[in-house]
């Protein structure tokens, strides 16, 4: 038997069942949390004692990537540890394609492709390879990998806990929901109080097998909605700092937010933080904390265009659906019964890795198809790891603002491919981590290379690929271009400095978070 599965299982708790001669692992999956969204990671807005205190006692990845900038590419790769241009689903499930595209009015130069819309069932998942080692798999929260038919229950999930097609939480944050998936709860309960509590009644369970549980919050995705209570602490201390004039800028194509001051996106993430408290209190009252793994991440960067416009993620450039790191670094922690962690450290990781690496850490085989992930073991055991190479392949247009390229980073050096217009840009992350001094013309045979290495690369895997729209009208695309900056932009900075208002409200009962009587 492997040594760290020697010193886990000395540390199992007499709670425990003897049966249960493997760890236990609880992965916790965020929904748009950007990587400075914690306190832990640099926020001094948002409070999140609870995650901050997870990251302490964990392994910290500071250069932690997503493997998709949108869920659904980035939750496949989590669930298969393959790359979106192998498993094919390269952008959130539902968005349009094809000529569809034109219908969203932006007018842009590329029509996106055809992408799998299912996760594909030639994949053995995490959970189902688990399952092949003996572990009983339980799954809570947002799903976003297919319809009905391709649900968690259909790819290795014993247990269901409100998981199905639909990417963010139909109703809101507050019952009554309108989920499926999950039983109704009382007006006004909060969904990611009570996808917690649902995590923590299975983690309190008879267990005579180790388990996989999975809570994969719909937080902190729109709609953003907090309790009164919550956005007039944050509107509190946002006023006593002094909003600052500007919170937007333009990027590309659309307006940016700047600033941390949100006072309803930082309740949100609040609550987020207490049920994640909810789960780590429930492995320490049942002993079960000394014997399993913990695993915290979110799926790709934060909101700051498009959608809700939620969040910053400066220094890093960009946000969720951008090719930069705002749009590709998040919080990555993996927390080791047994391990002392070495708190930082700096080897890019990435979604594709916590596959391998939960089967490394619980001495399981590697059985998944074309894995292209690897073991972080060797990295959290001090040892050397050798050098590799990173891609991402999102041939669309994102709702906030990114553009369709392909990307590969190879140490230092990171190179964009643009599909509109054939250009690449490279910046030179150990001088220029915030992406702002392209270097593609000073240093052309790193260029060349990376971008042959790239090319290969996608070859390789066939990935699907944009094509030119015919009907293409530059004219238009101006005019959507001057509206986001001419109109879009005022009325952001408008309802921002309202949220500061004492007597701002989103609605009467605060979507339905205070309970009425008729």
């Amino acid at each position: 038997m492997a040594p760290i599965m020697m010193g886990l299982l000395a540390m199992v708790s007499s709670p425990v069942s003897m049966a249960q001669e493997r760890p236990n692992i609880v992965f916790v999956l965020v929904d748009d949390l950007g990587y400075h969204d914690l306190g832990v990671t640099g926020s001094t807005f948002y409070e999140s004692p609870n995650i901050d205190a997870l990251a302490k006692s964990s392994f910290q990845f500071i250069q932690g990537y997503t493997a998709g900038r949108v869920c659904s590419p980035a939750r496949a790769s989590i669930m298969t540890g393959v790359s979106p241009d192998v498993h094919g689903i390269t952008d959130w499930i539902g968005a349009p394609e094809g000529e569809q595209w034109r219908n969203y009015g932006r007018s842009t130069k590329l029509l996106p492709p055809h992408y799998e819309h299912q996760l594909r069932n030639d994949f053995l998942t995490l959970p189902e390879a688990l399952k092949q080692e003996g572990y009983a798999t339980f799954y809570a929260g947002k799903w976003h990998l297919g319809d009905e038919g391709s649900y968690p229950e259909d790819h290795g999930f014993d247990i269901n806990k409100g998981g199905w097609d639909k990417g963010s939480p139909l109703g809101g944050y507050f019952a009554p929901y309108i989920n499926p998936k999950l039983e109704q709860g009382p007006d006004g309960e909060n969904l990611s109080i009570r996808l917690a509590k649902e995590t923590a009644q299975y983690i309190k369970g008879d267990h005579e097998q180790p388990f996989f549980a999975m809570l994969a919050f719909y937080a902190v995705h729109g709609p953003i909605q907090t309790t009164e209570e919550r956005w007039s602490k944050y509107r509190e201390k946002a006023v006593q700092k002094g909003p600052v004039e500007n919170g937007f800028a333009m990027e590309r194509r659309l307006p940016i937010r700047e600033v941390q001051d949100n006072p309803v996106y930082a309740g949100l993430v609040e609550t987020m933080d207490e049920a994640v408290g909810i789960v780590m209190d429930a492995l320490e009252e049942s002993g079960l904390d000394k014997n399993t793994i913990v695993v915290f991440t979110s799926d790709h960067g934060g909101v700051a265009s498009g959608d809700n416009f939620s969040t910053s993620n400066l220094p890093l450039r960009g946000g969720k659906g951008y090719q930069w790191e705002g749009g590709l670094r998040v919080p990555y922690f993996i927390k080791v019964p047994g391990m002392q962690p070495n708190m930082l450290i700096d080897y890019p990781a990435s979604g594709i890795d916590f596959y391998p690496t939960i089967l490394d850490l619980v001495g399981a085989k590697n059985t998944g198809k074309r894995v292209d992930g690897i073991s972080l073991l060797p990295a959290m055991k001090g040892e050397a790891m050798k050098k590799r190479s990173l891609y991402w392949h999102y041939p669309h247009y994102g709702n906030q603002g990114g553009d369709p390229s392909s990307i590969i980073r190879e140490g230092k050096w990171k190179l964009i491919y643009y599909w509109e217009n054939g250009q690449p840009e490279l910046y030179n992350l150990e001088t220029d981590p915030f992406e702002y001094k392209d270097l593609a013309s000073l240093e052309p045979k790193v260029t060349k290379q990376l971008q042959q290495k790239l090319f290969k690369r996608l070859d390789k895997t066939e990935a699907n690929l944009p094509e030119k729209d015919p009907q293409y009208d530059a004219d238009k695309e101006r005019e959507v271009l001057n509206k986001a900056r001419e109109v879009r932009l005022p009325q952001l900075e408008k309802q921002r400095m309202e949220m500061f208002e004492k007597d701002w409200q989103p609605n009467p009962d605060w979507w339905g978070s205070k309970v009425t009587k008729d």
